[in-house]
């Protein structure tokens, strides 16, 4: 078919969405990604010549090269449209080089949101490439390869082989290991609390001790307790204090890609992969029926809370139409992006607020349907009036012992009834409603409860939580924080427990030699700075060279002294406790790239090698015979099995808790369900409750 435009981009299904939107003149072909990169094989970096970057085409990329080269031959003109980021713009300098196209041709074109009217609007005003993007990303580029290809081959030579160290990567490691130095070093301390269930006229309220005789008092210890215990005489309790008050409760603002990640793991139970590969599908477009394919939400890398006038303009009128002016804040607040936000895109928004998620969802799987609800309620919500409360602090108070209860009550929704925004717990906020109390009324207690607790060490990082201390730190940028998290994991520095992060013995090392050794790399202060320079290349008021040199000179001194004083470590075998049964010599327990594992001692003479399994303490349910053990699949999920396989097959998704059915006498598992667990039968003939 004859075109005379030919248009890249970088995905073969963003492709087929922008070429339905172009008409038969244009042609519109995907480059799959980036095309040139710094080689494999060494540095690619001249540190003697301005750190000049030598690039090669891409292993695997040769056939997608020639194809684009030759379409390039039978167009009038070749426009480059790849992703609205600084990676975008650099893929495009990569094509406009291989290529041989001209740089100062307006020949780039870039949209926010993948639309008919969008992408039209964009192709009527291209532009030149913007070459201080371009070196924005190239400095990173050269800064990252700097650091991982001068400090992986110490790694490899001093501790094991395999490892790598990066830069933002090392900063997120040391950011877990000090959270992990904290927990260690935690002293729990004992403190009381006394709880009571009071009650008026039938309604039953809850309150809490507050002090003695005017004074907030803690309560430290037993001791402390029966004071306030003693003082307790019978089950009256004076009313001698009512504060009634309106509060107002602002939406949240809408999402930056870090707060999409961290919401969509809060609510959704989301990876941050997961979050990224889906939100790649709802901008590149989805085929919804008659109206063809349309790219649903605007570009989901920015760190802007920006909404644009005319999408302001429609989700006013979404929202009076649906729920009445009095729901519409008439344009949203005026909000400023956080301190040192690039603000080159919006936020992440639905590209139009009319898809509403019930019209849609014939045409999205689960996975799209959960996150487009999530992007296209935070939006609607953040356009809306503050939800309003009516709060009451009740004192009751009996012989100088003083309960505060506190209480309040949606008076007015506003935005929550569109969207309530997650916690770090996954609980939403209730409603705490006190009968109406007057000073001078009379309660009566029900039960007076003493509590006796400890202090929490702090929690360990999660996903989401990882990611808001790097951004709040200024470490890294939107696109790095999947990348970053999958990295360390691979590299088995840390591992997932419970959803929460916890280094390993190999990542203790590594960050040890990284502080000690090459400090400047693991300053958080000095890589949020280093951020801020990679901006500023971005906006054209710093070189690249001379940031890049600013960095690596004394890197370099550093590496130097790292090679002559850093001592090969030896990761020593622990004793596994029994010998091999394949020749005899004691087995133990080694490290390797996915965690420890049994091996023995006679290697390389023998091989043997057994995964180390953990039991649970409970008969195989199956044989009666063997043990149940922990086992983890390829996909690094739990199961369980039994001890003889393969002699015996048992396998299990769920914790069997070694216990009969008392109904069918089949074995009962422990399974994880919405706000705890339950106890099932395998034939789901009986379930019965677990306490949290």
């Amino acid at each position: 078919m004859a075109y005379k435009y030919l248009v890249i981009v970088e995905s073969p299904a963003k492709a087929k969405t922008i070429e339905k939107y172009l008409g038969k003149n244009y042609k519109v072909v995907a480059s799959v990604g980036h095309i040139r990169d710094l080689p494999k094989s060494k540095m690619g970096v001249d540190t003697e010549n301005n750190y000049e970057p030598h690039y090669i085409s891409i292993r695997g990329k040769g056939d997608v090269i020639k194809s684009l080269k030759a379409a390039a031959k039978k167009a009038d003109k070749v426009y480059l449209a790849a992703d609205p980021d600084r990676e975008g713009e650099a893929i495009a300098w990569h094509l406009s080089f291989l290529l041989g196209l001209d740089l100062n041709d307006k020949n780039r074109v870039v949209f926010n949101e993948i639309t008919k009217e969008a992408v039209k609007a964009a192709f009527k005003e291209p532009r030149t490439i913007n070459l201080d993007l371009v070196d924005a990303q190239q400095a990173r580029r050269i800064l990252d390869r700097l650091v991982g290809y001068s400090l992986s081959p110490i790694l490899w030579r001093k501790v094991k082989k395999g490892l790598s160290a990066g830069r933002v990567q090392s900063v997120a490691l040391k950011i877990i290991i000090d959270r992990e130095n904290d927990i260690r070093k935690f002293i729990p301390e004992e403190y009381w609390s006394i709880d009571g269930n009071f009650q008026k006229a039938k309604k039953k309220f809850k309150s809490s001790f507050w002090g003695l005789d005017g004074k907030k008092k803690k309560l430290p210890n037993a001791e402390a307790v029966k004071e306030v215990t003693t003082r307790i005489k019978g089950k009256e309790y004076d009313v001698t204090k009512v504060e009634k008050k309106e509060r107002k409760r602002n939406p949240a603002l809408p999402f930056t890609t870090s707060s999409l990640q961290q919401e969509a793991a809060r609510k959704l139970n989301f990876r941050t992969r997961k979050t990224m590969m889906v939100a790649q599908q709802l901008y590149e477009g989805i085929a919804l029926g008659k109206q063809g394919t349309v790219g649903l939400i605007t570009y989901m890398r920015t760190d802007s809370t920006r909404i644009a006038d005319s999408a302001k303009a429609e989700v006013a009128e979404y929202i009076e139409k649906t729920y009445g002016s009095e729901f519409s804040a008439h344009g949203g607040r005026k909000v400023k992006n956080a301190q040192g936000a690039q603000d080159a895109h919006e936020a992440i928004r639905p590209s139009s607020v009319m898809r509403t998620p019930n019209e849609i969802k014939q045409y999205l799987d689960k996975d799209q349907l959960k996150l487009y609800t999530l992007i296209w309620s935070r939006l609607v919500a953040s356009q809306m009036t503050p939800a309003i409360l009516d709060t009451m602090k009740v004192t009751l108070e009996q012989n100088g012992v003083i309960f505060i209860a506190n209480g309040a009550k949606v008076k007015f929704k506003g935005f929550m009834q569109v969207y309530v925004e997650g916690r770090d717990d996954g609980k939403e906020d209730k409603e705490n409603i006190l009968p109406d109390l007057a000073k001078g009324d009379k309660v009566n207690a029900l039960d007076i409860e003493p509590k006796q607790h400890f202090t929490q060490p702090p929690a360990r990082f999660s996903e989401a939580t990882l990611i808001r201390a790097l951004e709040e730190n200024g470490v890294g940028r939107p696109s790095t924080y999947a990348p970053t998290l999958e990295t360390i994991q691979r590299r088995y520095y840390v591992k997932l427990t419970n959803k929460r992060f916890e280094p390993t013995e190999l990542g203790e090392i590594v960050n040890s030699l990284i502080v000690e050794f090459f400090p400047q790399i693991v300053d958080v202060h000095f890589t949020a700075s280093m951020e801020g320079d990679l901006d500023k290349i971005g906006v054209g008021t710093e070189k690249w060279v001379e940031v890049v040199d600013r960095f690596y000179r004394p890197f370099e001194k550093e590496l130097t002294n790292a090679e002559e004083k850093i001592e090969k470590i030896q990761i020593k075998d622990e004793p596994a406790g029994f010998d091999c049964d394949l020749c005899g010599h004691p087995m133990v327990i080694k490290l390797g790239r996915y965690g420890k594992f049994y091996a023995c001692s006679n290697f390389p003479e023998c091989r043997n090698t057994k995964a180390i399994v953990k039991e649970i303490g409970v008969t195989c349910p199956v044989c009666n015979e063997g043990q149940v053990i922990e086992r983890k699949s390829k996909k690094n999920r739990l199961f369980y099995g039994c001890s003889r396989y393969p002699d015996c097959d048992f396998t299990s998704w769920d914790k069997p808790i070694g216990r009969p059915c008392p109904k069918c006498g089949q074995y009962l598992v422990e399974k994880k369900v919405k706000g705890g667990k339950q106890v099932v039968c395998i034939n789901g003939d009986y379930e019965e409750n677990i306490q949290k």
